[in-house]
């Protein structure tokens, strides 16, 4: 008798392990099938920009979707033609005229590039012209454009700021009215907002298109060759408002049917306004202009509401 009430306890024992072990296994397990699914739904998300080479070689975009595990494709949208070169250059080699510099893209900034390509020029630039610019305020929007203002030498300051409006609010808090005008190169297309506002606050400037707009000769092929190879993507990035115009009619045609359910984003606030204007439903805006919150803003949208747009 005591032998069987002994056999009874082992296997209670042995029971008890068993739920133990099972209940601790179901703990370790119960999140399994959520990291599944964020690790293998891999979705194509579509950049409307060109690419910016780094020092790595991939496009920062690329990089920060591929980080949340996306497939990223850029297709450039815009091609550009510098203009008034020889105006630009005699405006930068004067810097006493100015209260200083303001640049709200990339693309000024490479006009101002080309300008300091002689070797003589850019001799001159370097032992005296710079620092005297660096003496006074070098205003800019954005990480990419502060990157390649300090390429040339200049300290920038506003790259937090993100758009040309909250750029325009430092600019007034931090300048007289009785400097010399603040010199703008910009572009032929470019928003009135940053112009306007220093106007109506008495701040002065003197604006000189450098370069001109124009929608990238190959865009309708690209984006037909995309969708044709790929399918329609999970998510479609805007980065202007030019993008938009461009480009909106043509992925209307190609998405069909299935254009409400891409998850379209907005590398800012103007972006976002000239996208609503023309009747699309914005999923997620950028907190900032950088590769590392659009990536964010988008994983964030693709993972509250999956399209099934998947490779």
């Amino acid at each position: 008798m005591l032998g069987f009430l002994n056999s009874i306890l082992n296997n209670c024992a042995m029971l008890c392990i068993l739920v133990a072990a099972g209940v601790q296994l179901y703990e370790q397990l119960k999140s399994f099938p959520i990291l599944c699914f964020k690790v293998i739904i891999k979705m194509n998300v579509l950049l409307l920009k060109e690419p910016r080479d780094t020092e790595s070689g991939t496009d920062p975009y690329i990089k920060e979707l591929a980080s949340h595990g996306h497939k990223a494709t850029l297709i450039p949208v815009l091609s550009f033609k510098c203009v008034s070169l020889n105006t630009l250059s005699d405006k930068l080699f004067q810097p006493e005229k100015y209260g200083g510099l303001v640049f709200t893209s990339p693309r000024a900034v490479e006009a101002v590039e080309k300008c300091l390509g002689p070797e003589e020029r850019r001799e001159e630039w370097n032992n005296a012209v710079r620092d005297k610019w660096n003496s006074k305020s070098i205003y800019v929007v954005g990480k990419a454009t502060a990157a390649l203002v300090q390429s040339l030498g200049l300290k920038p300051l506003g790259e937090e700021t993100g758009t040309a409006e909250i750029l325009s609010r430092v600019i007034i808090e931090r300048e007289d009215t009785n400097i010399p005008p603040l010199f703008f190169p910009c572009g032929s297309i470019k928003r009135e907002v940053l112009p306007t506002a220093l106007r109506e606050n008495g701040v002065p400037l003197e604006t000189l298109t450098v370069y001109q707009t124009a929608e990238h000769p190959d865009l309708e092929k690209n984006l037909m060759n995309y969708f044709t190879e790929q399918g329609t993507p999970a998510s479609i990035a805007f980065f202007s408002p030019s993008g938009v115009k461009f480009c909106l009619k043509v992925v209307q045609r190609l998405s069909g049917e299935q254009l409400m359910q891409i998850k379209f984003a907005a590398i800012g606030p103007t972006t976002r306004d000239a996208m609503t204007a023309e009747g699309l439903c914005v999923s997620c805006t950028a907190a900032k202009p950088t590769a590392e919150h659009l990536a964010a803003a988008i994983a964030k949208a693709l993972q509250e509401s999956p399209t099934g747009h998947s490779t």
